[in-house]
């Protein structure tokens, strides 16, 4: 049914390969190769913020051009693989960022977390281990952390530092399981709100209906862990303790070497940890005012594929 509505779509007409390549680059930051979820997203940010989408979708032709000019893998170009990481920092910088001129530098990030991407595709080459978001990280790290050396980059009140020696934990408040859930989804594009949430888990569905089902189930076992751990039900309530949960259990239970009978239970193993390891990075970078962003993901999934090398039936 899926394929013939996509047929529908872009039967008549191709898409130029330049369109695909930009739309499969939002895709994919998701884990997902398909350029109508890429459309579907799009659509559910610019719902969410028409600045925000207008950024992501040039943030992916930037990274796309960076990759056709630059004379990189066709193929990896195609599939978005140069995109993902440059949509991630496009977005993250003009919301994590003030000042007018945000958008300028999140352009330019997006453009840095292309060239980043490349140079890490090589780099990790040997190891066989996937690059994820780690270059969208560096990039959105660094610059984030250049407002307190350069005047032109300016935080965002929402990253303000915070003393170590002064925190309080504070785990009461009312639960919103249903909000928390689709949020939990919606977060790894940095979207809260139940209608673009919604429609991001629907592109996922689209795209791959296992991958779907998957990524309701990494949602629900963050939620459940976080919970279960004591967790700040504030940040529980934002899906802040889900979306790493949702790319790992993507990452780990069916992308990458995912051919072990286990690897569904393995999965799910990974998404729980990303929670632990979640709550550890943001009291370590709780000083400088940075968000953990992806980081968890890419540490669990690094830890349970790296593993599966010596142990393949993990």
């Amino acid at each position: 049914m899926m394929l013939k509505i996509e047929r529908y779509l872009f039967g008549a007409w191709r898409l130029p390969a330049f369109a695909e390549a930009v739309l499969k680059g939002i895709s994919q930051v998701i884990l997902v190769e398909n350029t109508v979820s890429g459309l579907l997203i799009l659509i559910a940010i610019l719902i969410s913020s028409f600045r925000v989408g207008v950024i992501a979708l040039l943030s992916a032709c930037i990274a796309t051009l960076i990759g056709w000019w630059g004379g990189a893998d066709r193929d990896a170009v195609k599939q978005g693989l140069l995109g993902y990481n440059s949509v991630l920092a496009g977005i993250s910088l003009s919301l994590y960022l003030g000042g007018s001129d945000r958008w300028v530098i999140a352009l330019a990030g997006a453009a840095a977390a292309a060239l980043l991407t490349a140079a890490m595709m090589h780099a990790m080459r040997g190891s066989g281990l996937p690059v994820l978001t780690l270059p969208f990280i560096v990039v959105t790290w660094f610059l984030l952390m250049a407002s307190y050396r350069l005047s032109l980059f300016r935080l965002s009140p929402d990253l303000a530092p915070q003393d170590l020696s002064h925190w309080t934990l504070h785990p009461e408040g009312a639960i919103h399981l249903f909000r928390s859930l689709v949020d939990g989804v919606g977060q790894v594009y940095f979207q809260d709100g139940i209608w673009p949430c919604l429609l991001i888990w629907v592109a996922v569905l689209w795209g791959n209906w296992r991958l779907g089902i998957y990524a309701a189930i990494g949602s629900i076992a963050g939620w459940l862990t976080a919970l279960g751990l004591g967790a700040e039900i504030s940040l529980m309530n934002l899906g802040l303790y889900g979306y790493n949960a949702v790319l790992t259990i993507l990452a780990v239970g069916a992308v990458f070497d995912a051919k072990s009978r286990w690897a569904p239970l393995t999965g799910l193993i990974a998404a729980a940890v990303t929670v632990p390891v979640t709550a550890g990075i943001d009291t370590w970078i709780l000083p400088y005012g940075l968000p953990a962003l992806t980081l968890p993901f890419v540490l669990s999934t690094w830890l349970f594929l790296a593993a599966r090398k010596v142990l393949p039936n993990l």
